[in-house]
């Protein structure tokens, strides 16, 4: 089955949503008005209830079949907030909030899924029910988490659940995913070296931190290329360093490092955690200066389950007329929280050519919608066929 017809017929209405989300950008948890144009076009639709402030800021909207013989209920995830980010598309619906932009595609994972519901309420061409959920705070806030914390699953009876992103640079409205392991688990640190400060032209009265923290970050790649078993996935980035002095003549007695550990194996990460921990202790102890770690567990591993991808790739075929198996990806994604919580998986769509997400330059394409919302229906009518 390719592109729905109905979905079709409705890509004016989606792309204008999609574009008023993007020119109405928020952060996080804090989404008042996308979270209410959300909730008040489910009300629009039909849905048979539209539940809002789960985490704070999230909806969810249940929709019911024609009938209902097996009490199987299958949900669908769009995550709404946007990025800190000053945008520079130029284009006539950029952001109107500076230093905000969907930059991505969010709003277009929103757009999706709402007209998805909207067929989905029209049709109900389906046997059990269809929860849409729109979760907040998926860049870096946990809002997955924090919705499965408030008992998203049980409390709609979820028994697999399915998501959705969309890549540029794949052609516009294909498919791709992975089973298994698909996005890594993303872990953060902080490290603060403590040395004692000084003039720099008496660098033998000073514990210098900065030189601690130079060979910090040339020790701590040794992670990944000494320590990890080569077969598997880690990456060890220093991303921020900070001074306490921003002089040029003064030997500063504090230099801040911050960073991003990525692992795909549970027992990577916790090795990845331990020897940073050990790498710093060894590296103050050489230099003379104290060495504070603030390491903090992020995203998981996402991990789509096996049969459940089959059952996404059944649906993109349909769609698209295929789909791809896609590379592991480093990036971190709080799907995955859902995922440990039901069976379910995570599927990519191609954004087509352009700049890359988390870019002031990115763009989501509207081209790519009506396979988007095709797919999100095609998961529900395909897995719970009409009686």
């Amino acid at each position: 089955m390719p592109i729905k017809n109905r979905l079709a017929e409705l890509l004016p209405e989606i792309t204008a949503w999609r574009r008023d989300i993007h020119e109405n950008p928020e952060l996080q948890f804090d989404l008042p008005r996308t979270s209410k144009k959300v909730a008040d076009l489910l009300r629009e639709f039909g849905c048979d209830e539209v539940v809002e402030g789960m985490a704070q800021t999230g909806v969810v909207g249940v929709i019911k079949g024609k009938s209902d013989s097996k009490g199987r209920t299958v949900g669908l995830r769009a995550d709404m907030d946007a990025l800190p980010i000053l945008e520079e598309t130029g284009a006539e619906y950029a952001s109107k909030t500076p230093g905000v932009m969907h930059a991505c595609g969010h709003d277009g994972h929103t757009a999706m899924l709402l007209g998805a519901a909207k067929y989905l309420c029209e049709t109900r061409n389906f046997d059990g029910t269809a929860v849409v959920i729109f979760q907040p705070a998926e860049e870096g806030g946990g809002g997955g988490r924090v919705m499965c914390e408030e008992g998203l699953m049980e409390r709609f009876g979820i028994d697999e659940v399915y998501g959705m992103h969309n890549w540029p640079n794949l052609p516009a409205g294909t498919f791709a995913i992975r089973p298994g392991p698909f996005f890594a688990a993303a872990d953060e640190f902080e490290i603060y070296v403590k040395g004692k400060g000084g003039h720099a032209a008496k660098p033998h009265e000073t514990v210098d931190s900065t030189v601690t923290a130079a060979h910090l970050v040339i020790a701590l790649q040794t992670i990944a290329s000494r320590n990890v078993d080569p077969t598997k996935q880690v990456v060890v980035s220093v991303c921020t360093v900070e001074s306490s002095s921003k002089a040029h003549n003064v030997l500063p007695a504090q230099v801040m490092l911050k960073g991003t550990v990525r692992t795909l194996d549970g027992e990577v990460r916790k090795q990845a955690e331990d020897r940073l921990k050990e790498i710093c202790a060894g590296v103050g102890a050489t230099y003379g200066a104290d060495v504070v770690v603030d390491y903090h567990l992020g995203y998981p591993v996402m991990v789509n389950h096996d049969r459940e991808t089959e059952y996404a790739i059944e649906a993109a075929t349909k769609v698209a007329g295929g789909c791809e198996e896609y590379p592991l990806v480093m990036g971190g994604e709080d799907f995955a929280y859902m995922l440990e919580e039901r069976p379910g998986a995570y599927i990519i769509v191609g954004n087509g050519p352009g700049a890359p997400v988390h870019h002031p330059k990115y763009m989501f394409n509207d081209e790519a919608l009506p396979a988007g919302c095709s797919w999100y229906a095609e998961m529900v009518e395909s897995r719970l066929p009409a009686a």
